[in-house]
Parts: C-alpha cells; structure tokens; sequence
C-alpha cells in the first residue's frame, strides 16, 4: 500500500458503501424455525397421519381420531402381551425409548394411577416401548445402534448373525395334543409332530412374555399369509430383535397403511423369546430350545433359539393346519405362471434344482416355497424369499444375486472388514447361509401373487442312483405315490470314501411342515388336479448312464429343454414308452433332447448292474411306504390301495 491509498501490486482494495435505508445481510434463504440442534433434527421428520377411515358409530365413515387410533392399537398389543396370571396387559408405549423428543402416546392401562399390590410385580410399574411396523430404515437403524454383529453390507444388505442356532431345531419344536388335534393331526412313527400338553405350552408361554415384558423395547409385525383376499390370515409377531423383525416384514405380507390402520385382532400370533431359553425342568424339555405351536390357542412360542425360520416354517404348519381345514390345498412348492397363463407347480427336496427350474426370465414368478390351491387358483403364502446363498455367483443366480440390496436380510455371512464384500464361498459361520428378500425384488414377479389353476404339477428327484428316466408323465394315483414319498438321492460325501448315494424321502416334499396325514394331502392334490385338467410329471435332474462316481449328471440345458416342452404342452402329444418296476411311461423323443437318454436303460453299459440298482431303488421306495400303509381315507381302503399299487412292482 503506497502512501496515496492506492494498491502497488496484486488486487484491487475492496470497497464498501452502506446505502441509505438498507441492511446487508443473506437473503439467500429464509432463517431455520429452530432454536436448538435438538429443534432442529425434529424438523428433519414429518410425522406419518392415519388417512382412512375407519367404521364407527357415528356412520359407516366415521373419522377417528390418531390419537384415538393408536390408543386402540396399543390396547390390542397390551392384550397380547397379557400374562395369564394377571388380569390385564402390560402398559405400553408406542416409540423408542431412545428418543427424548415428542410425546409417545401410552395405551389405556397407563392412564391409571397404580397403587402397589403384594398381588403386583415391579413390571406393573414400568413401561414396554412398542417399535411397531416399522420400515426396513428404521429397523435398520435399530439394528446397527443395538445388535452386535449387524453390519451394513456393500450391496446395501444388511448382515447379521443368529447366534448359536444356525438352521432349525425340529426335535424342539412341539405342538399341544388336545382332544381335537388327537384326532386330526398325524402323530406317531414318520410324523413331524412331537406333542406336549396345554399345561406345559402354558408355562412356555408365560416364560416366553414375562422375557417380552422385561424388555424396554420390543418389535411388534402386524402382517398376512396368503395372497388370495379370501382366505387371508391375519398374524402378529412381537420378538426382541431388529433382525427377526425386518425378517418377517421381508417374509410376510406387507399390509398397506389403510389396512394397517384397520388390522384389529390378529388371527394368530408368534411371541418370539429366542434370546432367552426354555426351563429344562419343564416337562417335555429336552434341551434348552423349544419352538411350541397351540393351535386351539392360535400362538407359537419361540425359546432358546434366534434362528428366524422358525417363525417362516412355524406359520408354514399353521397353514397346513387350517388351509385343508377350508378344503384348500397347503404346498411346499415353486410356482410360476407363462404369459398365456398356464401355471405349473414345483416340488423337490435340496438339491433338485427346484429354485433354478421355477425361476424362469420367460416366465412370471408367483412364488419360489410356499403355496395354497385354492378354489379361485394359486397363491403365494408369503410376501417374500428365503434363498440360500451358499457358493451364490452373479453368473448362475442372476435374479438372487441382485435381489441382494438395501433392505435384504442376509444371515451368518461372512465379509470383508474393509469392503464389506461378501464372500458367499466362505463357511465358517455354517453352510447355511440366507437371503430374505421382499418378492418385488425378484424383476420378473407376479404382483399380487396369485394365478389360475395349475396345468402342470412337476415333482423334482435328482436320482443319485441313476435309473430313473430324465422324465415320465405320472397318472393321477402315481403323482399322488410320488408326491408322498417324496424322494431324491444325493452323495453322501467321501469322507472315508464314501461314495454311495443316500435316498431320502420327505412326505409331500416337506415332512417337517406337515400337520395332518400325507395321505390327506395326496387326495387333495389328486382331487384338484383331476378337476382343473392338471397332468403330473416326475423329473429326474439327477445321474444317467450310471450311478454317481460312474454315470454323468443329465445336463441342464436338457432339463430346461424337458421343462418347456412341458410348459408348451409338447410333451403331452409325444408318443410313450412304459418302463418297468415302476412303471413310468417315458417319452420317445423331445426336441433338443438325445433320444438315447430317454429311456435309462439304455445309457448303462452294465445292463445287470443297472437292473440290480433299479430293484434296489425301488426296495427303497417300498420300504419308506409301509409306513403310510395302516392310514384309511373314508370307510374302506380302496384309495390307499390304488396309492400303492402305484408304487413299484418287483
């Protein structure tokens, strides 16, 4: 600065002249309504507002206040979560109890003084915080802040561990005998069913809600099974974990918020107090999980284990209780729909390629486990996916893979600490490993999940064995022979070297869900299939030319190639050979198919070996019937003897 005012070098001086009758300021945005941060962040939220409503007295369109909404909403929790031992529920709140801001609005019972009793526990005094419905965000949000082990992955999923129990726990789950399900459930040799008494599921129970209660929070899910309006069933879930919360909203279907508003009484509700166990003095305990099912009561109690599907396969049993119930037909099966409408069925055990055969980008996905047939057609039970992810690739699982994203469930996986890439390849958690998806993730799904009858039924046996043909149309009493014993052979391993193929056989594909006879089931089925015109079919997707370590797995392209000619109807003008001991009329030739694989027999160089494995197979499947054979439909035995003369001959 020279002494004249004026710059030497480098910038201008800046100059600055006040305006009469103006003020300077930033007039770029109008001032934040806040005083203080904490303000400020409850300006970030808007509050949802109820917008239908609801009957009442007042006309058929009464409004109802939000208030007066919520207040009947928590009441109907706090019934829920009612001990049997006192005369009402607990006092509960809706909100986390985290947050300090806003006012939580507290269900009937808080609004009384409450006077200490000998009669009363500590619980009467506090409050349980009821996380109620909330949306993937907040559940993940929950997860992060409270649960170890919950990470956000690169895909947007989210990881997490299920504790001790990695898969289900079959030998703990029990359902109460009473003089009705004596009647009417299966039980004994063969059945999934292990009783216990009405007493003991009681004591379970209480356990399992005084754990609830204890809690500062708990997660409350208000869903429905079964995508058909007419036969929906309405469940609650109240469980301890973000985790099993965002589970059952991505399994279960999600109500809207106009049907959330007007839910009500659930038909059935889940208490899942698997962070806490069972008592081992109680009767009937074995160990200290114990997964229990009151279907007088409509309850299931969940102790001693954090596995989440449990709660999927719990009310998978319910519906095969109160489906058949209402003559429809409950199905562990695949489902998907071509553009022209045909629907076809997919049942098999692990292994069969039941998830790589229905999911088809030239077909609609109605859904890939669970199904009723009803009198309107086919519907999903389920809002949601269960898919393994075990050695999943891009390459092969396309549709799985990118269904993996924000609001993904993905259980015991192992990632990278840095990246958060997963690596689907890795065990050390155990084998397995899960994804639960919403099914709107799947691009090619049918929403709503529902669709016509079924044109074709599609049994799936990846025959370790080798002697079964690669596919055979089945008559009505064959489809409901194979559909019961329900049968694949994998390798058992080659520890030791072992390397001969294990047959397993599970009742209508899904013995562990169960609850009536599978005979019953198997008469429906045939039932349904004779009067909506549906044609069974048994493919093999498993060894031809010889057994395994010496035969040659049927290609997949040959399999795709059968399941279209099935779908288009082709296979059906084909012209049919009859094989024997079991009887299976074969295809001569389908097109893109070799005509030689057609028929096993002649794929195996060793004709006496192909015979002497043929009769051990079928030694096999007549050895797991005779525990299906005592069972009568009707008054005579006429059907259950049509069943096994479909069975093999020999």
């Amino acid at each position: 600065m020279v002494g004249n005012g004026t710059v030497s070098e480098g910038l201008g001086k800046i100059q600055t002249h006040k305006k009469e009758n103006e003020i300077c300021h930033d007039d770029s945005a109008l001032p934040v309504k806040a005083q203080t941060v904490d303000e400020l962040h409850s300006l970030q939220k808007k509050k949802s507002i109820p917008s239908t409503p609801v009957k009442g007295l007042q006309g058929a369109f009464a409004p109802v206040s939000g208030e007066e909404r919520q207040k009947q909403q928590l009441q109907s929790i706090s019934a829920s979560l009612a001990s049997l031992t006192r005369e009402t529920g607990p006092k509960v709140v809706k909100g986390d109890p985290a947050r300090k801001t806003g006012t939580s609005t507290v269900s009937h019972v808080a609004h009384h003084q409450i006077t200490p009793a000998l009669s009363i526990s500590d619980s009467a005094l506090k409050f349980t915080h009821i996380l109620y419905n909330l949306s993937p965000a907040e559940l993940y949000e929950q997860a992060i802040k409270y649960e170890h082990g919950s990470f956000i992955t690169s895909s947007g999923a989210i990881a997490t561990l299920s504790g001790a129990k990695t898969g289900r726990s079959p030998k703990d789950k029990r359902v109460v005998k009473d003089e009705t399900t004596e009647a009417e459930l299966w039980w004994g040799k063969g059945s999934p069913n292990i009783e216990m008494d009405e007493h003991t599921f009681l004591v379970n129970r209480e356990r399992a809600v005084d754990y609830l209660n204890s809690l500062d929070k708990v997660f409350v899910n208000d869903q429905f099974l079964n995508w058909d309006p007419e036969h929906r069933i309405k469940v609650r879930i109240v469980s301890a974990r973000a985790y099993h919360s965002l589970f059952m909203h991505n399994m279960c279907i999600r109500p809207t918020p106009e049907e959330l508003e007007d839910f009500g009484t659930p038909d059935f509700t889940i208490y899942n107090a698997g962070r806490f166990p069972c008592n081992r003095y109680t009767h009937y305990m074995t160990t200290s999980t114990s997964i229990d099912l009151n279907l007088a009561r409509r309850e299931m109690v969940i102790l001693g284990t954090q596995y989440a599907g449990e709660m999927k396969k719990g009310l998978f049993s319910l519906m095969h209780y109160l489906m058949p119930k209402r003559q429809i037909l409950s199905l562990h099966s695949g489902c998907n729909m071509g553009k022209d409408g045909d629907v076809a069925l997919f049942f098999g055990l692990s292994g069969t390629g039941k998830t790589t055969l229905s999911t088809d980008h030239n077909r609609f996905l109605i859904g890939d486990d669970e199904h009723c047939w009803t009198e309107n057609g086919v519907s999903n039970i389920e809002g949601g996916c269960y898919a393994k992810c075990i050695d999943l690739s891009r390459e092969k699982e396309p549709d799985i893979w990118n269904a993996i994203k924000f609001g993904t469930v993905l259980e015991n996986v192992v990632f990278d600490e840095h990246t958060r890439e997963v690596d689907y390849s890795e065990k050390s958690v155990t084998e397995n490993t899960r994804a639960a998806y919403p099914i709107e993730y799947i691009p090619n799904a049918k929403i709503p999940c529902v669709g016509p009858h079924p044109k074709n039924v599609i049994l799936l046996a990846c025959d370790a064995f080798g002697v079964l043909p690669p596919v055979s149309k089945l008559s009505l009493v064959q489809t409901m022979y194979h559909f019961i014993s329900g049968y694949t052979a994998l390798v058992a391993g080659t520890e030791e070297g072992v390397r001969e193929p294990q047959a397993t056989f599970s009742a209508c594909f899904g013995a562990a869900f169960i609850m009536l006879h599978p005979t019953k089931y198997a008469a429906m089925l045939a039932e349904k299939m004779q009067k909506h015109g549906a044609t069974g079919w048994l493919v093999n997707t498993g060894w031809s030319g010889g057994r395994y370590g010496s035969g040659n797995r049927i290609k997949l392209p040959y399999t795709r190639k059968i399941i279209d000619a099935i779908h288009s109807g082709s296979l059906l003008e084909a012209k049919y050979t009859k094989t024997e001991v079991f009887g299976l009329q074969i295809p001569t030739e389908i097109e893109g198919v070799p005509s030689e694989i057609m028929d096993p027999m002649n794929t195996w160089s060793d004709k006496k070996a192909y015979k002497d494995t043929l009769l051990k197979l079928a030694g096999l499947f007549k050895n797991n019937f005779e525990g299906f054979t005592n069972y009568k439909i009707g008054k005579d035995n006429k059907l259950t003897e049509e069943i096994l003369a479909a069975g093999p001959i020999f």
